[in-house]
């Protein structure tokens, strides 16, 4: 492990000598992570996109791209795009990226079960901001919007996610 890891902690999730405190899923951390269980996969998950709301925030980061009010994500394990950013209108089952909360205004996405999902396996696995302190998610790691935005601005794409 180096510094510029992300690693799950007990005490959250340490990165460049901080340990920041964040929720993960609420159905624990899983060795064997099924779509729906609400559960954080246990093993080691490249960060590999950054997106964010351009009319909620200023680009965290050169490599972040914007949310449009039409991206989705594809979470329907019948969808040929299972476990991939789409565009509305779309007939599968999805998640809006866009939404009228701030939980996605920034997204971290990890290639958990990407980029060839295996139907199923779960879908999605983000950092982004959290509900209220350490609420627990769907299987995500929510972070403070002030956390998350210091996180952001430092990571680098292909960053290591350590879930131990």
């Amino acid at each position: 492990m180096t510094p510029a890891d992300l690693v799950l902690t007990p005490l959250g999730l340490r990165f460049l000598g901080r340990n920041l405190p964040c929720a993960t899923g609420r159905g624990g951390i899983s060795a064997n992570k099924r779509e729906g269980d609400g559960a954080t996969p246990r093993g080691t998950h490249r960060i590999v996109a950054m997106l964010y709301r351009p009319d909620r925030l200023a680009r965290p980061a050169a490599w972040a791209r914007p949310i449009g009010p039409r991206d989705l994500w594809s979470d329907d394990v019948t969808d040929p795009d299972y476990n991939r950013m789409v565009r509305a209108p779309h007939a599968y089952s999805h998640e809006n990226l866009r939404r009228p909360d701030p939980l996605y205004d920034l997204v971290l996405i990890t290639d958990w079960n990407w980029p060839r999902a295996e139907p199923g396996r779960g879908s999605a696995i983000f950092l982004h901001q959290w509900r209220k302190p350490r609420h627990p998610t769907e299987g995500c790691i929510a972070l403070s919007r002030d956390d998350l935005l210091w996180v952001a601005r430092r990571v680098t794409p292909g960053a290591r996610l350590i879930v131990a």
